[in-house]
């Protein structure tokens, strides 16, 4: 089983307990509040913090148990805390808090063989108190941690949101979309190839152990997943709630191959059924394959369950290739909505981490109001990297001005991330009005350079 703590102090040692950001200390002690580090040890401390965590997102309150359960699953974290010590009321739980870790973004050309990945500083749990607003709290907690993350020698930034609107005034934009489905399964006739493998049901435990092991590989072929921590999983399978009603209704399958090795699990439910006991409805709460014939397999599986007539699958890819597998497009009803959003920090150690689509030069242009990636910078696409698909290494240079024989995009710091994985093109952000090109052409042939082979997807909330 993988140790999250030590993964993240192997990407940045000492992260936990570096020095917390002393302008963010300072400005918020200007507003007579108190900015720290919390001590996940101290069990009270961390309950506290929790408390607070879960009055931010309106989650009802942990018992003792979960409390203890949560601490041993992510106390690993650098965890902070912001301290109103003038209330006279539970002065002990912060008014807003923030947690943060290194961790593993995968990258275009990545592969299971051939792994790319990109050490990111993960951000989670932003929360201030409906009290404390509109003192600058929550600046100070997302610009304190994009100093830590730039001092700790971190290129990128990255985390998911609840509010969209947030993000963007810090240089954070969306890097990878993600899908929500609901089909009409008696109109989702199956035309999709027929299976080489089997299906068959396994217990929730033995789904918890084989997706971590399962997942671990195919997160190296996803650009935009990260490295999962195992209280995730345990939370996905209900292990922290195990009497709700949500967890006894969970049920597993897996998909193997002709070897008997298993290359797909999906997790489901099967909620409805009044008053016709005929119209199910299935709930699947995550299917992962890692041969398109498992996860063929794996949804025809659920697409032709008994007694059910709508099928409802949330946070999928963008290029679902379940899309092109049922006779009828207009069964499925598509939500698109964005959900990795990244933060360059280091423009040439990022960009030359990933791999590319084909040989070339691009100048990116790039304005950040806090300075990070601003500059302008050579992006040179030669090198061939031996892998399958062919794919191309890059190095990346600042100049001072850009050559003017060179394609060159003038960009914030924003649509710098969302160009990053390629999940989305620099022709259409140009016909947006959002970036702007030197010479007619230039968004084209720096689309030629960036575009992966699949849409970017992160497959878990964090």
């Amino acid at each position: 089983m993988i140790d999250p703590a030590a993964s993240a102090e192997a990407l940045a040692p000492g992260f936990a307990t570096a020095a917390t950001d002393a302008t963010s200390v300072a400005r918020l002690a200007e507003a007579g509040l108190r900015y720290a580090l919390v001590d996940t040890g101290d069990p009270a401390a961390f309950a506290d913090w929790l408390r607070a965590d879960d009055r931010g997102f309106l989650q009802p309150s942990r018992d003792e148990k979960q409390y203890e359960v949560s601490r041993a699953g992510i106390g690993y974290r650098r965890t902070i805390g912001v301290y109103d010590d003038s209330l006279t009321v539970d002065a002990a739980v912060p008014v807003a808090t923030v947690d943060s870790w290194p961790a593993e973004l995968t990258l275009p050309g990545s592969s299971v063989d051939e792994p790319r990945v990109l050490p990111s500083w993960a951000i989670s749990s932003v929360t201030v108190a409906p009290t404390h607003r509109r003192r600058g709290i929550a600046r100070n907690l997302l610009e304190g941690e994009l100093r830590t993350a730039h001092a700790l020698g971190l290129p990128m930034a990255m985390l998911t949101v609840s509010e969209s609107t947030i993000y963007g005034r810090f240089g954070f934009a969306p890097a990878a979309l993600a899908t929500d489905w609901t089909i009409d399964t008696r109109r989702a006739r199956w035309v999709g190839p027929a299976a080489s493998g089997r299906v068959e049901f396994i217990g929730i435990d033995r789904y918890r152990e084989e997706l971590a092991e399962l997942h671990d590989r195919v997160r190296h072929a996803n650009a935009g997943d990260i490295d999962v921590w195992p209280l995730r999983w345990d939370q996905l399978i209900g292990a922290t709630e195990p009497d709700s009603a949500r967890t006894k209704q969970l049920r597993a399958v897996r998909h193997t191959d002709t070897a008997g090795a298993t290359r797909g699990l999906a997790l489901y439910r099967v909620t409805g059924g009044e008053p016709d006991f005929s119209q199910h409805v299935v709930e699947v709460e995550r299917l992962d394959a890692e041969t398109p014939d498992a996860a063929s397999t794996l949804w025809r599986y659920l697409l032709e369950l008994d007694l059910v007539t709508e099928l409802k699958a949330g946070l999928r890819p963008l290029d679902e290739t379940l899309r092109w597998q049922i006779a009828d497009f207009r069964s499925a009803e598509v939500k698109t909505w964005e959900h990795q959003y990244l933060r360059v920090l280091d423009v040439p150690a990022a960009f030359a981490a990933r791999s590319y689509a084909a040989p070339g030069s691009l100048v990116f242009s790039v304005s950040d109001s806090l300075g990070y990636a601003a500059g302008t910078w050579l992006l040179s696409v030669v090198e061939p990297v031996e892998s399958t698909p062919r794919s191309y290494s890059a190095t990346v240079t600042k100049v001072d001005a850009a050559p003017s024989d060179i394609p060159t995009l003038t960009v914030t710091a924003n649509e710098l991330a969302s160009l990053y994985l390629g999940g989305v093109s620099a022709t259409t952000l140009l016909d947006a009005g959002r970036i702007t090109e030197r010479t007619p052409g230039d968004a084209a042939i720096a689309d030629g350079v960036l575009r992966a082979a699949r849409a970017p997807w992160l497959s878990v909330w964090y």
